[in-house]
């Protein structure tokens, strides 16, 4: 019981929200409707047991004017079953198509926002694979929700319409054991209800374990296609390093592990089918074995024998509900755990983030200023500290030091998506930011958008966008702008890392942030778009992570990160005297 209210409430939690949303009109009405057909499909059921009893005594009477009327009204039932049918099919997929939309867009914001999604990923959450939790659990729980519920509601409002019948058929048609009538009330409801109640003991023993193994198989897949695609991703990294045997055997050993999980799914469904194959093949014979005897004792005729054992049908199936959707039943709860559990790894995301002993705060004055800042791993093993450092405005600061020392975590704390720490980052109300990694993203579209990214398409002209890429050395680009293409995968890292200056160009930060951002270029390439930024963004403060001794040419400033103790310390390092070259201004 514990374990149903469990899962009840968690159902219930996901469910909900939805019906409270901005859509709940539209969604409640639909669900309504759907309910009120579900409804009155069950009253025809009722009226096609009562036609049974009718249809069936003028048959065995051969009352040829009964039979005719009977076939007449037989068809009118079946035209209006029919059209609620249809129309309860499309009214539930409306509804299950406003409601994944809805869902998708919730946990789309909660995954997407403020680089949830990039903490999830640091921290190794519970929530793997979220693309598939995103596109395939939502739906699968809108319809399996939907059509357990539906059918619940089927079986319980069956069953109460049904009982009824058949306790007063009970009555018409005693039990007869020997040619004796044994006079049990109701007899009929008493079967069905030690039948059905057997049958769910017995299913659950068999098919619990189904619910462990259907969580797993959605992991495996999605683990197997996620990888696949990663493989896709980086063909030419694999194809240079001819690591096609290695990707192979990696891939091999995941799908692996789905086909293994696979056939454990499929021995248990082989004894799952085994015994409710058998059960539903019984319960066809069994009502006429309990009123059979009766029916050639002459208590009752054909029709009534017939609505009988249609009655006895409507409430064992009612009863044996959870017999026949018990795969469903796993599925659904295994789907419910892989939501709830990507639920919870976006509100731990945000309790660590909000919680964060890295405080970021405006400025008093035109300067970053990192005070007491102590970055650790997600681990909580310390990285590095700075404290009184500051950036300051139209300044060019190169940071430098050991691989591993924390340059490139130093950016992402202050780009607010590194909460592993303490201390305080004071950044300039209203400022604006850009971050520019070695490798840049662009996404797959138009060239166009992919340079202008994260601003809309049509927030620069066409000719802002190329002259852009003619002053970084890309104008072949700037006749492909309305092509579309995956540019991460088509273009060199070097040509990759020109649209980033270019887009850095037409946004015009007051603060960009260079984390080795011209490493894949040539010194002479790399030193002409530093003078090409020198001479389009002279408001712009400039700080760059690099490696390479050229790059102190191009800025006034040298910090670096050494060691002292257990962590790196950030300090800057004395310049020379004589004023640097080709920075006139800056």
């Amino acid at each position: 019981m514990n374990a149903i209210r469990t899962t009840l409430a968690t159902a219930w939690r996901i469910a909900v929200p939805y019906f409270n949303a901005e859509d709940k009109w539209m969604g409640r009405g639909l669900l309504a409707a759907v309910i009120v057909i579900e409804l009155a499909v069950v009253g025809l059921t009722v009226l096609f047991n009562r036609w049974n009893n009718v249809f069936y005594n003028a048959l065995q009477e051969r009352n040829y004017d009964v039979f005719t009327s009977q076939i007449i009204y037989f068809c009118v039932l079946a035209t209006i079953w029919i059209a609620l049918k249809v129309y309860q099919l499309y009214l539930n997929q409306w509804l299950q198509i406003r409601w994944r939309k809805w869902m998708t867009e919730r946990y789309l914001g909660g995954w997407l926002h403020d680089a949830n999604h990039y903490q999830m990923q640091l921290t190794g959450d519970a929530a793997d694979n979220p693309d598939q939790r995103i596109a395939e659990d939502t739906q699968l729980f809108i319809d399996r929700t939907l059509a357990l519920g539906i059918g619940l509601l089927n079986a319980v409002v069956t069953l109460a319409s049904f009982v009824v019948i058949l306790w007063g058929l009970s009555n018409e048609a005693p039990l007869h054991l020997f040619g004796h009538s044994v006079p049990i009330p109701g007899y009929l409801v008493w079967g069905a209800l030690i039948y059905a109640v057997l049958g769910t003991a017995l299913t659950h023993w068999i098919g619990s374990p189904l619910v462990d193994l259907n969580f797993r198989q959605q992991r495996y897949e999605a683990d197997f296609r996620f990888n696949l695609v990663r493989a896709r991703e980086n063909a030419e990294q694999i194809a240079l390093l001819r690591g096609e045997p290695a990707e192979r055997g990696k891939l091999s050993e995941r799908f692996g592990h789905v086909a293994e999980n696979f056939m454990r799914i499929m021995r248990r469904n082989k004894r799952l089918t085994a015994f409710t194959a058998s059960y539903s093949q019984a319960s066809v014979i069994f009502p006429y074995i309990l009123v059979a005897p009766a029916y050639f004792a002459q208590k009752v005729q054909l029709g009534g024998m017939m609505q009988t054992v249609s009655a006895f049908s409507s409430v064992q199936d009612s009863l044996s509900f959870f017999i026949s959707a018990y795969r469903t039943l796993a599925e659904w709860q295994s789907v419910m755990q892989r939501l709830e559990g990507f639920e919870r790894a976006i509100d731990t995301a945000v309790a660590r983030r909000d919680n964060s002993g890295v405080v970021r705060m405006p400025s008093s004055s035109n300067a970053i200023e990192l005070k007491d800042l102590s970055l650790t791993l997600p681990a909580g093993a310390p990285l590095m500290s700075a404290d009184g450092f500051t950036l300051g405005g139209n300044e060019r600061t190169l940071i430098v030091g050991p691989s591993g020392a924390g340059k490139s975590t130093l950016f992402r704390a202050i780009a607010g998506i590194w909460p592993f720490g303490s201390g305080s980052i004071a950044i300039p109300a209203n400022a604006t930011l850009m971050m520019l990694p070695q490798r840049p993203y662009f996404p797959v579209g138009e060239l166009r958008a992919a340079i202008v990214y994260p601003a809309e398409a049509d927030t620069f002209s066409s000719e802002q966008v190329a002259e852009a890429l003619r002053e970084v050395g890309l104008p072949a680009l700037a006749e492909r702008l309305d092509q579309h293409g995956h540019w991460n995968r088509t273009l060199s890292l070097g040509e990759q890392q020109r649209l980033g200056i270019a887009r850095a160009l037409l946004h015009a930060p007051q603060y960009l942030f260079l984390d080795e951002a011209t490493a894949s270029l040539d010194e002479p390439s790399e030193a002409a778009l530093y003078k090409l930024l020198d001479r389009k963004l002279p408001g712009t403060t400039i700080v760059s992570i690099g490696h390479r001794s050229t790059l102190e040419a191009f800025h006034r400033r040298d910090a670096m990160l050494s060691r002292s103790g257990d962590r790196f310390t950030l300090q800057d390092r004395v310049k020379p005297a004589e004023p640097v070259a080709g920075l006139a201004g800056s």
